[in-house]
């Protein structure tokens, strides 16, 4: 599962992309529905289902940052990293789903040094903070109080404090502030509409709607920037006197819009490591039933070795012999698939080893065509 502020995707492996992935997807929305009390239906209208080859060139794309309000957003390959990790603390990860999100991971870090997309510090809360400064004089005596806790909320902090902020506090639906705001140094709140009437600035980026009318005071003139999704705060808000109201939709018309050079050349490179990560599974089969054959004839030859009496350092020896051996046709057949001659590793794998060429063939296809990573992806 990957979540973010404003998108939220699930990434699913199955055996038969064609038959059993119609199936997996449909449970997936009844499942997001009982979780969010969203009808089903709405979802389904709401989502796009994306199989094989589109779910890799979009997951690269999004962990790149192209697919981000702010091209090119820092924070959006961190949250895939994790939402990786959160995967295997609870299981539900596989090697395939390994396999493309480590190589997401990958993909974003060459995107980001190698195209002007990888622009310092871009994300939406120092977006949201530089369409703030027209309106703020001295950020250093700017009272700011952040309504949130999470990971984005901890974003905002560091963003707020390199611009100078000093005065600012933390207020959480959840009640979660008093554990925040002592790792972050913060002041507490606990009372909202107290809290808003005490700042010169409110930012929310919370799971909660945070905000409504009945939270503001009647007082000086303020800013409120949410950058909730769904909104933290009633747009009915802006109607209050004095109130200023920024949000996502308000955020994305100012976006900058990268450089056409630039996007192109992200896109080509995301492109590029799409095409050679699906050549890498398509010779995948090949690669492991070499090994397989290899490591078989190394396990025979181990238990010869022992039976005569050999030490664990000559068994150490055979399997090094045994990995160097194999490392350099395991790259050669990349190279090959990368070039489209995945047939050449193939047959000459059946004429060296005897390995069945027709059945390496057929496992080969089959992750062409099922593919290892069909994934729904949020519209």
């Amino acid at each position: 599962m990957l979540a973010t502020c404003n998108r939220f995707e699930a990434y699913l492996e199955v055996d038969d992309v064609f038959h059993a992935g119609e199936t997996a997807a449909a449970d997936t929305i009844e499942t997001m529905s009982a979780a969010s009390g969203v009808d089903a239906d709405a979802l389904r209208e709401a989502l796009t289902v994306l199989k094989g080859d589109d779910v890799v060139e979009h997951l690269f794309a999004v962990s790149s940052g192209l697919e981000s309000v702010v091209v090119g957003e820092d924070e959006i390959s961190g949250q895939v990293r994790r939402s990786l990790e959160r995967a295997r603390e609870v299981g539900t990860t596989s090697s395939g789903l390994e396999r493309l999100f480590q190589k997401a991971t990958q993909t974003s870090r060459g995107v980001k040094s190698q195209t002007a997309i990888g622009g310092a510090g871009r994300s939406l809360v120092r977006l949201a903070l530089e369409l703030a400064t027209s309106r703020v004089t001295d950020w250093s005596k700017t009272r700011v109080l952040l309504v949130g806790t999470g990971q984005y909320a901890a974003t905002t902090v560091v963003a707020l404090r390199d611009r100078g902020v000093t005065d600012l506090s933390v207020f959480s639906p959840s009640g979660r502030a008093a554990a925040f705001g002592l790792k972050h140094d913060l002041r507490v709140e606990t009372v909202l509409s107290d809290a808003i009437g005490r700042s010169d600035i409110v930012i929310t980026c919370t799971a909660y709607a945070a905000v409504d009318v009945s939270s503001i005071p009647n007082t000086d003139r303020r800013l409120i920037i949410d950058l909730g999704l769904p909104r933290n705060v009633d747009p009915a808000v802006a109607q209050c006197e004095g109130v200023e109201l920024l949000d996502l939709e308000t955020i994305s018309i100012h976006a900058p819009i990268a450089e056409l050079t630039a996007a192109e050349d992200a896109r080509a490179l995301i492109g590029l490591a799409a095409a050679d990560f699906t050549a890498d599974r398509s010779v995948e089969p090949a690669i492991v039933a070499m090994r397989t054959h290899v490591f078989d004839l190394l396990d025979a030859e181990i238990a010869r070795a022992r039976s005569r009496g050999a030490g664990d350092d000559t068994v150490a020896a055979l399997r090094h012999l045994a990995g160097v051996l194999l490392h350099a046709p395991s790259v050669r057949a990349r190279e090959l698939a990368k070039e489209g001659r995945a047939n050449e590793f193939i047959d000459g794998l059946d004429a060296v080893y005897n390995v069945r060429a027709d059945l390496v063939r057929d496992a080969a296809a089959d992750v062409l065509q099922a593919d290892d990573t069909p994934g729904l992806a949020s519209a």
